[in-house]
């Protein structure tokens, strides 16, 4: 199942700050041609890094956090396995999915 909109996220007004982000991550995953990677190391915060989740997990490479609040909306807009979405007038093509790094569950979002 492909996420698709019917108008871009974006142009119809409000653009949820969780996919603004997301976006922002993504474009960094895109660089280094790597994974974003979401872990929950507390109730309030998710520690977002780059990299790939099936190496050590002392290779990724933290790039911030964000509220617990804003991880479970990017949860929400996206859904497990093949998304496609418009944010802001560009289109992002990426899988979400879920995996053990070490000893934490983690999100990951990899782009296609």
């Amino acid at each position: 199942m492909v996420n698709t909109p019917e108008q871009p996220l974006g142009e119809r007004g409000h653009l949820p700050e969780s996919l603004q982000i997301l976006a922002e991550y993504l474009e960094l995953s895109l660089d280094g041609a790597t994974s974003v990677v979401m872990m929950r190391h507390g109730s309030d915060v998710c520690t977002v890094y780059v990299g790939d989740p099936a190496g050590l997990p002392e290779d990724l490479k933290k790039q911030g956090a964000i509220s617990a609040r804003l991880a479970n909306e990017m949860l929400e807009l996206t859904h497990s396995g093949a998304n496609q979405m418009e944010i802001d007038g560009q289109a992002y093509r990426f899988v979400r999915s879920f995996t053990q790094v070490g000893d934490s569950a983690a999100v990951v979002f990899s782009t296609t």
